[in-house]
């Protein structure tokens, strides 16, 4: 009798709620669910084997072309993921849908992410190496990312900073998210930190915190110019400014530009 070859052989992996997923090693048709992970995919070498992307998925900029658009982050095509037979599904706990996830994972394996840090992203990074068998790849990657964020010189003191995500109702990035950790890395003390994840506020809130700094990132909601003299009429005090929400959000290879980008914004503050 004839062994299966081990490249055939099922790999069980934990994910970071704690889950044990038993994916086929390597996968060889894969679905990402999140634009970050799309993006470290990619970077790994594994084009050909993704299969599936959210509209979102704008980097690399063909991977829209190159696989098949299943739907949004919190809106899934159940249909066409079934069309295409994935052995592999990536998510992630804050940018997917519970509902949708279970409705997935009871057909296909499902690994699901769970970040609020850096260690966090660094984890993901090496555990996605190794379910799709690019760990060697993957763990250059995350000592690339973990090293350009060693020599991150922080400000000091940091400079109170409100983060605004969303406008009509105004929300900010507060406490237990991915973008304050990135915040007290790039030299920013967030004075929402004493609420938790993206809460709404009022301009008399932003008023009472009296923030040094007022950053308007470019995502989800897209400020731009036209919103500065808002915020600025807000808080005449706050220095206001727009910033580039990837380096902040996305927590996979992008990364490897963040610090450097962190250092350009602390130089000019």
């Amino acid at each position: 009798m004839q062994l299966p070859s081990i490249s055939s052989l099922p790999l069980t992996v934990t994910d970071q709620l704690g889950r044990r997923v038993v994916v086929p090693f390597p996968p060889q048709r894969i679905v990402s669910l999140v634009p970050s992970q799309t993006e470290l995919l990619f970077d790994l070498g594994l084009s050909e084997r993704v299969v599936g992307v959210t509209k979102f998925c704008i980097h690399p900029a063909d991977a829209r072309q190159s696989a098949v658009v299943i739907g949004g982050t919190k809106n899934f095509d159940f249909e066409k993921i079934a069309t295409l037979q994935p052995d592999l599904i990536l998510g992630n706990k804050e940018e997917n849908y519970q509902e949708g996830i279970e409705q997935l994972a009871a057909s296909y394996p499902v690994w699901i992410s769970d970040i609020a840090t850096l260690p966090d992203a660094l984890v993901m990074i090496r555990q996605v190496g190794l379910l799709t068998g690019t760990a060697v790849r993957a763990n250059v990657l995350a000592i690339e990312i973990e090293n350009s964020f060693a020599t991150l010189s922080a400000a000091q003191p940091p400079l109170p900073t409100a983060y605004f995500i969303w406008r009509k109702p105004y929300m900010v990035a507060a406490a237990d998210t991915f973008i304050n950790d990135m915040l007290h890395r790039a030299g920013f003390e967030n004075v929402f930190a004493d609420q938790q994840r993206y809460p709404e506020i009022t301009p008399a809130q932003l008023a009472a915190a009296q923030p040094q700094q007022i950053l308007l990132s470019s995502e989800p909601y897209p400020f731009q110019e036209k919103h500065l003299k808002e915020f600025r009429e807000l808080c005449p005090t706050a220095t206001v400014r727009l910033v580039d929400g990837e380096l902040f959000s996305w927590y996979g290879s992008r990364l490897r530009h963040s610090a450097a980008y962190f250092r350009q914004l602390a130089a000019s503050a």
